[in-house]
């Protein structure tokens, strides 16, 4: 910030004094923001938020194919596509992919450590602005040598009962929206193993510990893997384009956002 401590200390009292609020509460144990304090750094926050806004909405008007996004995603797939769309028509274009499960994808645009997410979570918190764009079936994740991949235009949840199944870590939509078509069925399955990744999954899969369950967007291009789509199950993974509410109209984030939601190409 360029001031020292002691400068800083002191205009905060002085702002403190003028204004007849306490905006920290000192104690033996540190300083923190007392509930006025609190409230009037998220307006503060707001303001330098307008400012940045303003400050890129002027440098994209003489620069419109140029600009950097923090995306965060629970799957490479379908923000690589997508960024592949942007790169094609702004070639200056840059941007920071981190991928994580959806609960966490969430949590990072929250912080302001991400511009916007891709996720198959939709947004509850009102600080955030969702936008469906797009919805995807589920199915399984086999070794191409597995007697079920033999079926590639399908088969039923009662099909898979004896099968040992590779979970994903809570958090993980794919897995929720699984277990939800399970139960919608009143079916239960047997896990040998949890992991925390969709690329630990395809690992186990691929070493016999068991069938992963992906979506048809999500399953990769491993030849040595077969995706089986789960015909009665009906509850889909939708994806979701989501950004902080009180950022959706960044020109960054709104070219983003629209590129989600035109038709892929083909």
């Amino acid at each position: 910030m360029g001031v020292s401590q002691p400068t800083l200390s002191a205009h905060v009292r002085a702002l403190e004094a003028r204004c007849g609020v306490n905006l920290l509460e000192r104690k033996s144990s540190g300083v923190a923001l007392s509930p006025e304090g609190e409230e009037l750094f998220q307006i503060t926050t707001r303001l330098f938020q307008a400012e940045q806004e303003a400050n890129a909405f002027l440098r994209t008007r003489t620069r419109r194919d140029s600009g950097h996004l923090r995306i965060a995603a629970d799957g490479p797939y379908p923000a690589l596509s997508i960024f592949s769309q942007l790169r094609t028509e702004r070639g200056n274009m840059t941007l920071t992919l981190a991928i994580d499960n959806s609960a966490r994808v969430l949590e990072r645009v929250l912080d302001r450590r991400a511009d916007a997410a891709i996720t198959a979570r939709r947004p509850q918190d009102a600080r955030l602005h969702g936008v469906k764009f797009l919805s995807t079936r589920i199915g399984l994740c086999l070794p191409r040598t597995h007697p079920l991949a033999a079926h590639p235009e399908g088969v039923a949840l009662a099909d898979i009962l004896e099968q040992t199944f590779v979970m994903r870590e809570r958090g993980s939509r794919t897995q929720e929206v699984f277990e939800t078509n399970l139960a919608a069925h009143g079916l239960a399955i047997q896990s040998s193993i949890a992991v925390s990744s969709r690329e630990g999954m395809r690992e186990a899969v691929l070493n016999g510990m068991g069938c992963g369950v992906v979506t048809d967007l999500g399953f990769g291009t491993d030849p040595r893997l077969a995706f089986v789509p789960l015909l009665d199950a009906e509850e889909r993974v939708d994806e979701y384009v989501v950004c902080l509410e009180d950022r959706r109209h960044q020109p960054l984030i709104r070219r983003f956002t629209a590129a989600c939601l035109r038709p892929a190409p083909g």
